[in-house]
């Protein structure tokens, strides 16, 4: 009776044991990291930087949905954009002043969309090399009061200097006009995105919009493992300008 029991206790966690997979994300810790806002914003969100607007033309906009169309898998319309080595990371190279435009958003979340730095020949390995995240657009989701040619100028940098952007999924709370640093980060960089399979942890796609000499980034702000991601990367959409 005895062996018979053992026999039975060895089967059951050989069964639960080839149950059991891998995790398909892990969540990414960014405790170590410091935040702050680039400036002041008023109650909604809307910082009180604010340049002159961008004028984003007709063009532009049409070109972006028939590029990133609303809940169309880009890995089937153009596959290119996820396939390509390039990151959404601007390098500096001589001292130069950067500037982010908005241009649009399509989501329910309450996104706010910051930016780090690193040094250009060392990009960051994990989330511990992220010392500070300085918020850009504090609400550029679901209710945002932004509108399309808002800009913002996030520094000047030296050169060496690689700048990466980061979508915060839901940090902006508008009943409290707060910030809350502890949601989940969707970076420019793959290796600091939760995912474990390679080919879905990029989060940032660089559209070459020649027409107008711009490079345009759009952001897919839901964790890519999961089945009500729609892959259109198009939750943000922004470029940035760098001058000299």
């Amino acid at each position: 009776m005895k062996i018979k029991n053992y026999i039975s206790l060895v089967l059951i966690i050989l069964v639960v044991g080839a149950c059991k997979k891998d995790p398909v994300t892990r969540p990414v810790d960014f405790s170590s990291t410091t935040y702050q806002p680039l400036g002041t914003f008023d109650a909604s969100g809307t910082p009180t930087y604010l340049l002159p607007k961008d004028v984003i033309s007709p063009g532009m906009q049409n070109f972006i949905q028939s590029i990133l169309i609303e809940q169309t898998d880009l890995r089937t319309t153009h596959p290119e954009l996820l396939g390509s080595a390039a990151i959404a990371d601007i390098a500096i190279t001589t001292p130069s002043d950067v500037f982010i435009t908005y241009v649009s958003q399509i989501t329910n979340a309450t996104n706010a969309l910051a930016f780090y730095t690193y040094p250009a020949n060392n990009p960051p390995a994990s989330s511990k090399d992220i010392k500070t995240i300085t918020y850009a657009f504090p609400s550029i989701g679901a209710g945002t009061k932004l509108k399309a040619g808002d800009k913002v100028k996030i520094g000047r940098f030296t050169a060496g200097t690689s700048i990466g952007f980061v979508v915060l999924k839901g940090a902006w709370n508008a009943a409290t006009s707060t910030l809350d640093n502890s949601v989940v980060h969707f970076c420019s960089n793959d290796v600091l995105n939760p995912e474990v399979d390679p080919s879905l942890k990029r989060h940032a796609v660089l559209v070459n919009y020649a027409a107008e000499s711009k490079v345009l980034v759009g952001f897919e702000n839901t964790d890519r493992t999961v089945a009500t991601c729609d892959h259109d990367f198009n939750d943000v959409v922004i470029y940035v300008t760098v001058t000299p």
